[in-house]
């Protein structure tokens, strides 16, 4: 594993019923890297990320921070990745507890909430503090989506995988975010998108079509 290398993916194919999806496709993220992925519906964006995440069986090799991704170690791996879904499922209950249920997992339980950084996180986020005290089922799906994404970056995992994250948003909201998530030196990012616009960062675009990743010109 090369020094900076956080997430290494080498000669990755999954098999459907009657082909593969991806053609030996293979990617490296440096810490601190934030890496976008376009490409149309279908082409396997998020699938990519459930291969790396371990819900997907897969040919190939897919290593976090060294460490081979399988069924036996995946457990072990979960906590140096975080996770945004274009529809979070967050249950139920008030946002506060929404924010603080992770905490109480056995991977977190190094961990503490603080109530005070998700304040900050709301308001860097277009919302108020006074959301906290919201159910969440009242929320809007865009509104759903920054409280998903704060709770994912109050678990401080370097590894944040981006699914559509910032579908529901409006442009001036999603520039926000990006220039936020932007500015996090700790934090790889990987993002995928049919949306060209969705979270583009400085580093690398790629497009992926056919099962291939491409380089895109920016």
């Amino acid at each position: 594993m090369k020094q900076d290398e956080i997430l290494c993916i080498r000669n990755l194919s999954v098999q459907l019923s009657t082909a593969s999806l991806f053609d030996a496709l293979s990617l490296q993220l440096n810490r601190r890297d934030k890496l976008t992925i376009t490409g149309p519906s279908g082409s396997g964006k998020s699938t990519l990320l459930r291969c790396i995440l371990g819900f997907v069986p897969f040919a190939g090799e897919i290593s976090v921070q060294g460490v081979a991704v399988n069924g036996r170690k995946i457990w072990g791996l979960r906590p140096q990745l975080a996770y945004v879904a274009q529809e979070p499922e967050l249950g139920e209950g008030r946002v506060r507890e929404i924010l603080m249920r992770p905490f109480s997992f056995q991977a977190n339980q190094h961990l503490r909430f603080c109530e005070e950084e998700a304040s900050q996180l709301l308001e860097r986020f277009n919302l108020s503090d006074s959301f906290l005290d919201q159910e969440i089922t009242s929320l809007s799906g865009g509104e759903k989506q920054r409280i998903a994404l704060i709770a994912a970056l109050l678990l401080k995992r370097p590894i944040l995988l981006l699914d559509e994250a910032a579908s529901a948003l409006d442009a001036t909201t999603k520039l926000l975010i990006r220039d936020y998530l932007a500015d996090q030196k700790d934090l790889a990012i990987l993002s995928v998108s049919h949306d060209i616009h969705h979270f583009v960062f400085d580093n690398p675009i790629y497009r992926l079509a056919d099962g291939s990743l491409k380089r895109e010109q920016q």
